[in-house]
């Protein structure tokens, strides 16, 4: 009796393991009873019962990425291009991520291919290779409304890599350095044309400056002219009047003062050894007589 308790007791001791389930952090696991799904057991342990429920699935909850394989599509203009992708998703139901679809990574990956060609396939060549943010955005709403149902949320949808084919390549290539080339002609034109609209500008303010030199030169020359003019006026008005007042002797003194300076500048010449002189001696020592006379007369008229 007490040997066929302890079987009994055995018995049920794992009766208990078979119904003892750890659901590991990450995963949902899908508990079926009598082949219908009935709970979805979240991390941590849960108590089944044996032969009556079992575990489904084992649905990874965390955000995964899926590698969309090498696609050839024909965009509009009728090239063909090579195209890979990746999607990052993340389950959010796990009942209907396990019943809903048959296989969850195969339809995520043909719905995503498949989408990528519709989308690619409406743009030209020179669009597909400028606009993968527009592309990424179409796809990445487009996918994750026909995942919706399935409890799955797409969360990114990236383009990896774009590969036009050779030819098309080698006249992208040529077509970038012509580019370069016409704009590094262009940037040379342009630094030319400045270089020169600066030459003319310096030569244009060179040129209204020497005309302004000239012109302070020709006025300050006409001034000094002026002044001069002035000069000679008042010095003649006054010889002048000196004549009408004193007579000849006045005449006498101007004269001898000339005469005397222009025999002063024949001596100091640097040429002139020999002077000759075409007037007799007489005259000049009459022209220093006159000169005394003046002075005579003028101390004479102080003392009276």
């Amino acid at each position: 009796m007490e040997g066929f308790l302890v079987i009994l007791l055995g018995f049920a001791f794992i009766f208990l393991l078979m119904g003892v389930r750890v659901v590991r952090q990450g995963y949902v696991y899908t508990v079926e009873r009598l082949g219908k799904f009935t709970l979805a057991a979240q991390p941590g342990m849960h108590l089944i019962i044996p032969f009556v429920d079992r575990v489904g699935h084992k649905v990874n909850m965390m955000e995964q990425v899926l590698d969309i394989p090498g696609q050839e599509i024909i965009t509009r203009d009728n090239a063909m291009v090579g195209v890979d992708a990746i999607v990052f998703f993340q389950v959010l139901d796990a009942g209907k991520a396990a019943y809903e679809v048959s296989n969850l990574y195969v339809a995520i990956m043909q719905l995503t291919t498949t989408n990528l060609r519709t989308v690619m396939g409406s743009m030209d060549l020179d669009e597909t290779l400028s606009k993968r943010d527009e592309i990424n955005a179409k796809l990445l709403v487009v996918v994750d409304h026909a995942t919706a149902p399935w409890g799955v949320k797409i969360t990114r949808v990236e383009i990896k890599d774009i590969r036009p084919p050779a030819d098309i390549s080698n006249a992208m290539a040529r077509q970038m350095k012509a580019e370069r080339e016409k704009r590094a002609q262009i940037l040379e034109a342009e630094g030319l044309r400045a270089a020169e609209i600066l030459r003319a500008e310096g030569e244009k303010q060179a040129a209204i400056l020497s005309a302004e030199g000239r012109k302070e030169a020709a006025f300050r020359d006409a001034e000094a002219r002026e002044r001069s003019a002035s000069a000679e006026a008042e010095a003649t008005r006054v010889v002048s009047e000196a004549i009408a007042t004193s007579g000849t002797q006045a005449l006498n003194y101007f004269v001898a003062q000339k005469y005397t300076e222009a025999v002063a500048q024949f001596a100091n010449s640097p040429n002139a050894k020999t002077i000759l002189f075409p007037v007799e001696a007489t005259q000049l020592i009459g022209s220093v007589g006159g000169i005394g006379e003046l002075v005579r007369d003028a101390l004479s008229d102080r003392k009276g």
